[in-house]
């Protein structure tokens, strides 16, 4: 393959559905993504099947549990995808919106109107489930989309992409408002990432060493995170019945993502009670030992911490 040859026909591709998905009414957005949603379950054993694939080549290549688990797709996940682009679908569409109407003093008046970037190239690692919730969010906002998702999800991602066109299919719009990058070599990003004529903004999703080369190498415009750290604050003012639950859920529902809690601030006169401890020690699977702690004062203190803690990280 001819990878900037082929790079450069995907653009051009994405930017003439742009203009497509520029004038497409919400009725029809709304409509590919139900399509989409059924697809999703309707595709089930399918998704599963290729999901083996990669889960397989993922254990055979020695990838760790972390990402293993991120990578899995089963039933309630799937699930989960279709829910989600439902959900989107619900949202009020964004194109057209206006905004701070004034009239200025020749008596004209002047607004803000949304309206589609164009064409949204996305790179991400692992976790296929990106795959529709990327082609459902760009496609409610009216943009073409170039996804490029990790080589460990190959199987995974197109085989969600293939119900992602049939979505658009049902409604009319056009295949290529969401492409899938057909090869799995870097230099597929590296042209991705350069295709000034055609693509409008780059998101990178994944590790810092995928950001930090996507934002190096990059001429296209790139909306980008760094470094962050997963903070939730209990309060002294917290019903700890419902906080302690939850901190711990923050942390032990999915180790492996990249939203699961990294530090726990408690207010001072909180760890002081008996209860509060005790709190943590009766949840399932806790284990007790030395761990580092940081108690802080009020709210204003642990935002002050996390906003430090996100420039040290």
């Amino acid at each position: 393959m001819n990878i900037p040859e082929y790079m450069q026909q995907v653009g051009q591709r994405a930017r003439a559905a742009s203009r497509v998905l520029a004038r497409a009414t919400t009725a029809q957005k709304n409509a590919a993504l139900l399509a989409m949603a059924a697809m999703l379950e309707s595709s089930r054993a399918q998704l599963l099947a290729e999901n083996r694939k990669d889960m397989d080549a993922g254990k055979k290549s020695g990838q760790d549990a972390a990402l293993l688990d991120r990578l899995e797709l089963n039933d309630a996940r799937i699930d989960a995808m279709a829910d989600g682009v439902r959900q989107v679908a619900t949202l009020s569409d964004p194109v057209g919106e206006i905004t701070n109407l004034n009239y200025r003093p020749s008596g004209i008046q002047v607004g803000k109107m949304r309206v589609p970037l164009g064409v949204i190239g996305i790179i991400y690692e692992s976790r296929p489930n990106v795959t529709a919730d990327a082609a459902a969010l760009c496609l409610k906002s009216g943009n073409a989309t170039i996804l490029r998702g990790g080589s460990e999800a190959y199987h995974s991602n197109h085989a969600i992409a293939a119900c992602v066109r049939a979505g658009l299919r049902a409604a009319e719009l056009p295949d290529d408002a969401v492409q899938v990058v057909e090869t799995t070599e870097r230099a597929a990003v590296n042209e991705l990432v350069k295709l000034v004529s055609y693509v409008d903004v780059i998101v990178p999703r994944g590790g810092k060493g995928l950001i930090e080369m996507v934002s190096r190498e990059a001429r296209v415009p790139v909306i980008k995170h760094l470094d962050g750290i997963c903070h939730v604050y209990i309060d002294d003012k917290a019903d700890l019945a419902k906080a302690i639950p939850i901190a711990f859920n923050a942390k032990t529902h999915r180790y492996g993502v990249c939203n699961a809690m990294e530090t726990l601030l408690v207010a001072e006169s909180v760890a002081a009670q008996d209860a509060g401890v005790a709190g943590f020690q009766a949840q399932p699977g806790c284990i007790g030992g030395n761990v580092g702690t940081r108690f802080v004062d009020d709210a204003d203190h642990a935002q002050r911490h996390a906003h430090l803690a996100d420039l040290d990280a």
